[in-house]
This record gives C-alpha cells, sequence and structure tokens, in this order.
C-alpha cells in the first residue's frame, strides 16, 4: 500500500479542540498499558508515550488515572488520587511536549467492573449489580458517597494540571462507575440518579463540573462515550446520542470521544481481532457527530491511513483513535506525512501481546514491533571502530525477517536464504485459513522492510553446513523453524495427520474428521473451520476445559463459537486420546479416548485424525555448525516451538548484539 500525501488531505489537516490545536487528525487513545510501578507512572510510560509523539500523533490520550481508592480492579493501575503522582505525570507530559504534541489524561473510577482483592474495600457501583467477570457484588453508593467521587474527579484532574497535562478525558464508556449509572441495565436505582437518563447522567454532569472547575479554561476536557454496550438492557446509540447532547449542553467540554461494548461482558467488540471488520464501531461517533457540533473521536480497528482518511472524508468522525496501529509502528503518522504509507507496519489485530499480555498482567508489548514497551531500554551503542558484518540468515518466517532486518538496520551486509519460493515460513500457511488472513501482514511489513534495508533475499535456496561455510560469512542466524511431530500414539497410520499437512496440501481429509487440539490456539479452530468448509464433518477434542482455550485471552473466543456454531462443529472437553488403530474395513481410525472427570476411555470412530500437537525444533543445521568459524545464533522455533512474537523477539535480539 503506497499513497499520496495529498490523497490524505483530512487526515493531515489541523483541528481546533477547545484551547489546544492538534496538527492532525491521528489520536493516540487511552489504552492500558500495565506499566505502574507501585500505582504511579513509570519512565516506562514517559518513553513510550514520548515516542508517539515523535512519530508525529496529533494527540495523546493517556491511559486511565484512578480517581478513589475504592477503584483497584487490576494490579498495575495508575493511582491518581495520590498526590505522588504528579513527579511522573511532569515525566510524560515533558518528553511528549518535547515533539510538539498536546497530551490528555483520562480519568476513571471502573466502579462495579472491579474488585476488591488489591484494595480489601467493597467495590462501589449504582447498584448491586455483579460483573459476569469480576462477579463480586458491588456496594450501591448512597448521596455522601456520590459526592465523593464527583470531589475525586476534581481532585485528580488538579493533579493532572499541576503535572502539566494539556487537558483531561472522562471514561464514561466501556469500564467506568459512570457508565454503571448511565445504563439501565445496571442502575437499578429510584433516587435522583436513577430511573430516568436524565437522573441516570446526573453524575456525569456533576463530574463534568467539578472537573471544568479544577482545570480552569485553558486546559481541553473530553467525554468517552459508550454508544452501544451489546448487552441486555443496556445503552444504545439513541441514549447515547442523548447524552452526549446533554454533555455539549453544559458548555465546558471540548470534545467527546467514542467506544462500543463493556470492557468485561463484551470486550471482544471493544479491542477487537482480525476477525472483526475494520471500522466496525464508526457507526457510533457518525450518530454523535449528526447530533453535536464538538469534535467526536471515532474508533474501530482502524489500522491504516487510508481507512482513517476514508472515516474522515465520509463524516464519520472528526478525528481518528488509532491504538494498536502506533503500537505497532511507532511511525505510523510520520510516514503517512512523507507518503510512505507502504513502509508502516500495519497491526495485525492480532492481540497476542497487547491485550493478550495485559490479559495474563504483564506490561504491553506488540508481535510485530519488539521495541513496544521497552523504548525506556536504551539500545546497545555500536562497538566503536567495528566493521560491518557479513550475515547470513537462514529461513524467511518471522525471526528470520526481522533478524535481517535489524541487522541490515545496523549497517551489516545482510543475506537472507529461503529454501522455499517464498518468504513467511509457518505464519503464510497459518494465515491461508478463514478470518486470519490479516495475519500475513506481519510477514509483508518485515519482507518490506528488508527490501528498504538492502537485504539480499534468495528465495528457493536450501542451506546446508557446507554452503555456509563455503560462503564464509562472519556470522550466520539461524531461523530454520519446526516440524511437525507425530503424537507418541498415532502408530504411523496414514490418516493421523498434523495440521500443517493439511494446510501444506499433503492430505486432504474427508468424510468424519476428528481434530485433536493439544495447543489452545488457532491451530485447531482454524482448520476446523477450514474442514468444515469443505464440507467435512468436524469434531475438536481436547484435554483443556475449553478448546482453543488462549483463544480468550486475545479475544477470539466469542466470534469462534459463533462460527463454529454455524458450521456445525463439534466439540468435545476434558477428554485425552491415548491411542489409535486402523480400521480395516474402510481405512479410517478408531482412537481410544479417556474422559478426565471420570476415568472411562472410549473408543471413537473417524474417517480422518488431524493434530494440533507440539512440534519439534528443526535444529540440524545448528548442530552441523557447532565447530564453525563463524559466529552462529538461532532464533524462534527451532530454539524451541512457541508462538510468533518470539521468534520477531528474538531476531530484533540477536540482531542488535552482531
Amino acid at each position: 500500500m503506497s499513497s499520496n500525501p495529498g490523497r490524505l488531505r483530512h487526515l493531515l489537516s489541523p483541528l481546533r479542540i477547545g484551547p489546544l490545536t492538534v496538527a492532525n487528525r491521528v489520536v493516540f487513545s487511552a489504552h492500558l498499558t500495565n506499566y505502574a510501578e507501585d500505582g504511579l507512572p513509570s519512565e516506562q510510560h514517559a518513553a513510550y508515550y514520548a515516542a508517539r509523539a515523535a512519530g508525529g500523533a496529533g494527540l495523546i490520550i493517556t491511559e486511565e488515572h484512578s480517581t478513589h481508592p475504592t477503584d483497584w480492579p487490576y494490579e498495575k493501575l495508575i493511582h491518581g488520587f495520590r498526590r505522588a503522582a504528579v513527579p511522573g505525570y511532569r515525566r510524560i507530559t515533558e518528553a511528549v511536549h518535547a515533539h510538539g504534541v498536546p497530551i490528555i489524561a483520562q480519568l476513571n473510577h471502573n466502579g462495579g467492573q472491579a474488585s476488591g482483592m488489591y484494595s480489601r474495600l467493597p467495590v462501589w457501583a449504582p447498584s448491586p449489580v455483579p460483573d459476569p467477570l469480576f462477579r463480586e457484588v458491588p456496594k450501591a453508593v448512597d448521596a455522601h458517597e456520590i459526592a465523593e467521587i464527583v470531589a475525586g474527579y476534581g481532585t485528580v484532574a488538579g493533579h493532572c494540571a499541576e503535572g502539566g497535562f494539556d487537558g483531561v478525558e472522562l471514561q464514561c464508556s466501556h469500564s467506568s462507575i459512570v457508565r454503571g449509572f448511565l445504563s439501565p441495565a445496571t442502575n437499578h436505582r429510584t433516587d435522583e440518579y436513577g430511573g430516568s437518563l436524565a437522573n441516570r447522567a446526573r453524575i456525569l454532569l456533576e463530574i463534568i463540573g467539578s472537573v471544568r472547575e479544577a482545570i480552569g479554561p485553558d486546559r481541553a476536557l473530553g467525554v468517552r462515550l459508550c454508544g452501544d454496550e451489546l448487552i441486555e438492557g443496556g445503552t444504545t446509540i439513541d441514549e447515547a446520542v442523548a447524552v452526549a447532547r446533554m454533555v455539549e449542553a453544559t458548555g465546558k467540554v471540548d470534545y467527546i470521544n467514542t467506544s462500543i461494548g463493556v470492557a468485561t461482558s463484551t470486550l471482544y467488540m471493544i479491542e477487537a481481532s482480525m476477525a472483526i471488520p475494520a471500522g466496525y464501531a464508526l457507526f457510533i461517533s457518525n450518530a454523535i457527530r449528526r447530533a453535536v457540533d464538538l469534535p467526536v473521536i471515532g474508533v474501530g480497528r482502524i489500522k491504516d491511513p487510508v481507512q482513517a482518511e476514508r472515516a474522515l472524508a465520509e463524516g464519520h468522525c472528526d478525528l481518528v483513535g488509532v491504538v494498536r496501529g502506533q503500537i505497532a509502528d511507532p511511525d505510523f503518522l510520520a510516514k503517512a506525512r512523507a507518503g510512505e504509507t507502504s513502509a508502516i507496519r500495519t497491526c495485525l489485530s492480532c492481540n497476542q501481546e497487547c491485550v493478550g499480555r495485559m490479559g495474563l498482567n504483564r506490561w504491553l508489548g506488540c508481535i510485530e514491533n519488539p521495541r513496544a514497551g521497552r523504548e525506556s531500554v536504551p539500545l546497545p551503542l555500536p562497538v566503536p571502530g567495528r566493521r560491518p558484518r557479513r550475515v547470513l540468515v537462514v529461513g524467511g518466517g518471522p525471526g528470520g525477517l526481522q533478524a535481517a532486518a535489524t541487522a541490515a538496520e545496523h549497517g551489516h551486509d545482510v543475506t537472507l536464504l529461503e529454501r522455499r519460493s517464498a518468504t513467511g515460513g509457518q505464519v503464510a500457511v497459518a494465515a491461508t485459513v478463514p478470518s486470519r488472513a490479516e495475519f500475513l501482514d506481519v510477514v509483508r511489513n518485515l519482507a518490506a522492510e528488508c527490501r528498504r534495508r538492502g537485504v539480499t533475499i534468495r528465495t528457493g535456496t536450501e542451506a546446508t553446513a557446507a554452503s555456509l561455510r563455503a560462503e564464509a560469512p562472519d556470522a550466520v542466524v539461524l531461523a530454520t523453524g519446526a516440524r511437525p511431530a507425530p503424537p507418541w500414539w498415532s502408530g504411523g497410520l496414514e490418516r493421523v495427520v498434523d495440521v500443517r499437512d493439511v494446510l501444506e496440501g499433503r492430505a486432504a481429509p474427508s468424510g468424519e474428521v476428528v481434530i485433536v487440539d493439544d495447543l489452545g490456539f488457532h491451530q485447531a479452530t482454524s482448520v476446523a473451520e477450514l474442514l468444515a468448509d469443505r464440507g467435512c464433518r468436524v469434531t475438536v477434542i481436547t484435554s483443556a476445559m475449553v478448546v482453543g482455550q488462549d483463544l480468550g485471552i486475545t479475544l477470539d473466543m466469542e466470534t469462534f463459537q459463533i462460527r463454529a456454531h454455524a458450521k456445525g462443529i463439534g466439540q468435545q472437553t476434558d477428554r485425552v486420546v491415548v491411542g489409535a488403530a486402523a480400521e480395516p474395513a474402510d481405512g479410517g481410525v478408531e482412537l481410544q479416548v479417556l474422559t478426565h472427570t471420570t476415568g472411562a476411555t472410549e473408543q471413537v470412530r473417524a474417517d480422518w485424525v488431524v493434530c494440533a500437537t507440539h512440534q519439534t525444533p528443526e535444529d540440524s543445521l545448528w548442530h552441523e555448525l557447532k565447530d564453525a568459524p563463524f559466529a552462529v545464533h538461532r532464533v524462534g522455533d527451532c530454539v524451541a516451538p512457541r508462538r510468533a512474537h518470539a521468534a520477531v523477539i528474538e531476531g530484533h535480539r540477536v540482531a542488535v548484539a552482531l
């Protein structure tokens, strides 16, 4: 993808937002990072936001700052109610302002979407309605506690002003006590804060007044609203539009941001995976923009400048929130401005290292950008006087491509050898299945970067120990991947095959197909869909409590289950295959399957069995080159079979150290 900056005239135009002027329409919207240390902003925060400011973002909105001690839903939350946060705020704002970009702090109280595990206090909410994720009955706040909440927003807004922020945004959308008050699904009150929409919006209007008084007229104030909670009896677009009108009527708010879904019940629609179409939530900003005169921010898996420009040109919004796109490439806007959109590392929407790491209580990273979250860690300086090295990289998957691109970036002469006719490795295979095509972007992006850096790529070239020795390089990086390994129980049966055998065309299962899911990720579920689409009758068996259990971490579980139901894919859990035998009559397979919960074993017949099981490192070259007269490194699956992010990180790490 490439474009002329003239085609991005909306995206690259400035805009006035209250007292602020932004240079372009790209917003690095609020999102959790898990970078806080002991409840306070960190150097990791400052470097992370500064990198996106340096890359040209028009406006940065930080992750949420908690406004009250009762709000502590996850460990690494910024406790904005502590004045000790102010010095960290100053480090963040100074780092961002150094690049001439305004930065706004998001304020929030998560309300009933939380737990007392960290605070050891009751969770506060408008009504005692437990959240389906946290499953904790909250305390319905009374009048003096509502006043305390309102005052808390004002206090934290004052801390943010003191810390140099250009404004604040009130998170009233996907995880917020304010959203809890706005929603008829969670607000069952009968006092002046419940019942009619005007009553349910009362606390929001009071908070707006408190915050505006705290920050004064010279800082911007925004409100982020949920346009559709996607839950039974929840807020829908008509009420969201009505609230937006109320917000504008205060005369104290400078912009409205938008969101969709609830961060616990319908989180998969907030941070949507590649299974959800781009721009899917723009109907919300469109409806609100037609109802108010304030600038409106639109969101919805917008991953490249052309999509963003279209959203603006078609009138869906005034600014565009691009989060994962700028995590993957901090220079998103700078490259767009320079007319180099083809050089942007477009987000995969895979959710593995951003949303997925957050769900595991780790700090945010990115499968494509090994520097994401590590911006505060300086790269090693080049050794003075050291000449560029001749580097051979073997293997054109993500690990090899990343190693080649980074080594070339550091001035080395790099050649990449790939035995197949094209680069991509297992990623290229994985991207051929339903709803996973965008995963191939990681290969396209890295291959394009290699070409820009001057890497010589030789496809259709089988590297051997002898050929590598003959090249006499200074260093070799092995990224040779892994190969399928039949499970111990398979008995060498021809109709017991690996998922890669199916995807790479070596096997064409038909009839009754059992898929054995030992990996708990896309391998089994994707092939199940593929074979169901080909007319097979598919059942997935797993020893886990749910098929594709890690799809929950990347927010793919809900959409897979919808498709699986539509395609008639059967699922059996707590089941372990312990043996297999051929059926002489028709060439099928009879499996012995143990049920965990009962200890009973039964026979399951299939025409074919497809295994999503662990692979074996393809490390023969590593062993053959142990005594080579040059440095040999290995990355990714040939070290130990894992997911793509490990290969990318190791490829970068090894190349930096060459």
